[in-house]
């Protein structure tokens, strides 16, 4: 498997010129605001989000300044829901240092994730790039309305796969879709070639989503790994657990929503949930799912002229479900 570094040569300039691009993004006139995004910027993770839209683009010619643009309104969206995610959770670390809120408290993380929100939507009207203005907006009213969805439906426990796939195209596929149309609609794609850039990103996302799920168990396989059953204490009903629930007996399902619901604390009945989904069949079938949309998201890619762009394009979505971590 390609490493990130690899992956990213092809727009290994452009990667460096981006990072300015993304620090003018973020600058503030109030010193506390400028302070919290210079340490936002100090931390930043392996940028696949600016990676995914400035191959989008590349594929279609050279990197433009609408493609910078498309590229720094993602990853500034994508560091508001970030900052605005670890108050909802209370979590104190991100990516290996203190959040936000653990350093400056909640009202703060809030109001600096509207700010990031704010600067990005402005980004995009200042430069007059209505059309990515639009993808990214259609992109965040998606991402609320999935994170409101899951909200409602893990109350009860019981939701399908139906809504699972609703949740997750809507939460986590919908932002690397937006990246994709974005990056192509920024180096001049045509209506179709943006659409099929959109769905391409968007199966590639849902890919990404089963493989955290999987991690949950293991990594990958029945045999891989050692589980964790983290999502099962935190109540997630991720794709292994939704699949087991329905194949067990009613006297297992009742058992295994109550140690969800009242024990999720207890490490030992936890074990035993996570050997059910394992012996329920649930890991194997996440992970041919998760092949699954792998295989439509590059059936997809290679509708596309091949270049170094679309080899990278597809290294990354084999490292999407490759991935240790």
């Amino acid at each position: 498997m390609a490493n990130i570094e690899e992956l990213q040569r092809p727009i290994a300039a452009e990667m460096k010129a981006f990072e300015p691009h993304f620090r003018e993004a973020m600058r503030s006139r109030a010193a506390l605001l400028d302070r919290i995004m210079h340490y936002i910027v100090k931390r930043k993770g392996k940028q696949m989000r600016p990676m995914f839209t400035l191959l989008s683009a590349r594929l279609f010619g050279p990197v433009n300044e609408s493609a910078f643009t498309a590229a720094s309104l993602i990853e500034l969206l994508h560091t508001a829901t970030l900052v605005h995610d670890d108050v909802v959770d209370d979590s104190s670390m991100r990516r290996g240092f203190f959040s936000i809120n653990a350093l400056w408290k909640n009202k703060i993380a809030v109001l600096v994730g509207d700010y990031l929100l704010s600067r990005g939507l402005l980004l995009a009207v200042d430069k007059g790039e209505f059309e990515l203005l639009r993808i990214v907006s259609h992109a965040v009213r998606e991402m609320s309305e999935g994170e409101l969805l899951q909200l409602e439906k893990t109350r009860n426990l019981n939701f399908s796969e139906e809504v699972y796939f609703t949740i997750i195209r809507q939460k986590t596929a919908s932002l690397i879709a937006a990246c994709c149309a974005s990056g192509a609609s920024a180096a001049g794609g045509s209506a179709d070639e943006v659409e099929r850039m959109r769905r391409f990103g968007e199966l590639t996302g849902i890919a990404f989503q089963i493989k955290d799920d999987l991690f949950d168990y293991g990594g990958g396989t029945s045999e891989t790994g050692k589980p964790t059953g983290l999502d099962i204490k935190e109540k997630k009903l991720t794709l292994p657990l939704i699949h087991a629930l329905q194949q067990v007996s009613s006297s297992d399902r009742r058992w295994m929503v109550n140690t969800l619901k009242n024990k999720n604390e207890d490490n030992a009945s936890v074990a035993k949930v996570v050997e059910m989904v394992r012996s329920a069949g649930g890991i194997d079938h996440a992970h041919k799912q998760m092949l699954h949309y792998r295989d439509e998201a590059l059936g997809i890619l290679h509708t596309f002229a091949r270049n170094d762009a679309r080899d990278a394009l597809e290294g990354l979505v084999h490292h999407t479900v490759d991935r240790k971590k």
